[in-house]
């Protein structure tokens, strides 16, 4: 079991530059990948998102990487027409506000388009070759950080589905006294208005037709059912998240059907306590892949 939640961080040092590459992991119900890199780094995005895709099944995964280079040449261009643009449309605006403003050069080389650099160091073929390094130790740490958090949060709704399976078995025991509760209180009811004369028949349809409207035993046999599921899916299924949010939902299924069929306190109890214990289930659910 894997947890969606991580982070890892590695940097490497060559001969002209240094790589840092970060991974952050949030929950998500699908897999979404986010590179953020460099405008020249665009044509590794492809190589980036495969490489997670390969390892995660969903979440959130925001990758950053940057580049600095050591003694880089950098070439700088200026568009003068941008520039122009950018003064005559404040000249204009400035005339028909009535107002006396010029625009600075420092000003118009904050403006977008304006100035560009563009760094002539290396060649994308050099920058991957000491990218992909980086990122692979850096997913490396990324996966086992998702195992280990994943594992705690395993134990954790592992404990809480204990104390919905000790509940099952409490209420279990209670199915029979329910069930011996209904057909007394029928077979008294009949005898206080009918005294000896009381059809036997009679009798036997209405504890049927109670018995069918309050019984739990079909909800405790699909509760099991559930639960097993549950734990089978938990231990085997590399990615079972969305597998055991759905039986989160069948499991609570049955436990309303329960707590609203029986009047006993003791049943009444353990169906509070099992509602607690798969909220905790359902709320740790939400970080497992």
């Amino acid at each position: 079991m894997n947890s969606m939640t991580a982070f890892a961080r590695r940097e490497k040092t060559a001969e002209n530059m240094t790589v840092s590459v970060e991974i952050k992991g949030c929950n998500s119900r699908f897999l979404e990948v986010f590179v953020h890199a460099p405008g020249y780094l665009r044509g590794f995005e492809k190589n980036v998102r495969e490489q997670i895709a390969a390892l995660c099944g969903r979440g959130r995964v925001d990758v950053y990487i940057s580049v600095k280079e050591h003694n880089a040449a950098f070439a700088v261009t200026v568009n003068a027409q941008a520039a122009k643009a950018y003064r005559d449309a404040v000249d204009s605006l400035a005339q028909e506000l009535g107002m006396d403003e010029k625009i600075g050069i420092a000003a118009l080389l904050k403006m977008e388009g304006v100035m560009q650099t563009e760094s002539k160091a290396a060649g994308e073929e050099l920058y991957w070759k000491e990218i992909e390094p980086a990122l692979k130790d850096a997913l490396e740490d990324f996966c086992a950080e998702r195992r280990r958090e994943g594992e705690h949060t395993k134990a954790d709704i592992l404990k809480s589905l204990e104390l919905i399976e000790l509940s099952h078995k409490a209420v279990s025991s209670f199915a029979p006294v329910i069930e011996k509760s209904i057909k007394e209180n029928v077979r008294a009811r009949f005898y206080e208005c009918v005294g000896d004369e009381v059809a036997e028949n009679r009798v036997l349809a209405e504890i049927a037709s109670l018995l069918l409207k309050y019984t739990i035993a079909e909800e405790l046999s699909r509760l099991a059912s559930h639960l097993g599921e549950f734990r089978v899916q938990a231990g085997g299924n590399a990615r079972p998240g969305k597998m055991l949010d759905f039986l989160c939902q069948e499991i609570n299924r049955e436990v309303n059907t329960i707590g609203s069929k029986s009047s006993v306190y003791e049943v009444s109890s353990e169906v509070v306590t099992m509602k607690e214990a798969l909220e905790n289930i359902r709320e740790q659910l939400k970080n497992v892949e």
